[in-house]
């Protein structure tokens, strides 16, 4: 089943659970995917074209509560994990820091990086192999502390 019959199955849920939070989640989901698609040339989505609409999705949500957290703003927040949280169930599973460590450490011998100034190459790796797997910032800062050790 494609990714947009699963949102569609899952708004249609919440639309009958009068889940709110979800149902604005599933939204914007299918917002997005439109839009990619209509903003494409032929109009499909790859499954990794898919993976990086959730993944970003998922970010801004996070980042928009990690704000509102700050501002001590919890009615704000809430809602903003609750959504990263149903988007997130359409994701493929998230890696543990072991296994991210693992691929980075593969990367860098492979590349042959010796320092900062290989990071770039690294990551560029590493994204590619675990895309939508693991969050762009764990990967980051496993490879700077690889990198500077």
């Amino acid at each position: 089943m494609s990714l947009q019959a699963d949102i569609m199955t899952a708004m249609k849920a919440a639309m009958k659970d009068k889940d709110q939070t979800a149902l604005a989640a599933l939204r914007a989901v299918k917002s997005e995917i439109l839009l990619a698609q209509t903003s494409g040339g032929d109009g499909k989505l790859t499954n990794d074209d898919e993976i990086k609409i959730l993944s970003k999705l998922v970010k801004q949500r996070k980042d928009s509560a990690a704000i509102f957290t700050e501002q001590n703003r919890n009615d704000l927040a809430e809602p903003e994990l609750a959504q990263a949280e149903v988007i997130s169930q359409f994701l493929p599973e998230q890696l543990d820091e072991a296994t991210i460590t693992a691929a980075v450490e593969k990367a860098i011998a492979d590349t042959g990086a010796v320092g900062m100034k290989d990071m770039g190459k690294v990551m560029g790796i590493v994204n590619k192999q675990l895309a939508g797997q693991a969050d762009g910032k764990t990967i980051s800062t496993i490879v700077k502390a690889k990198l500077m050790s």
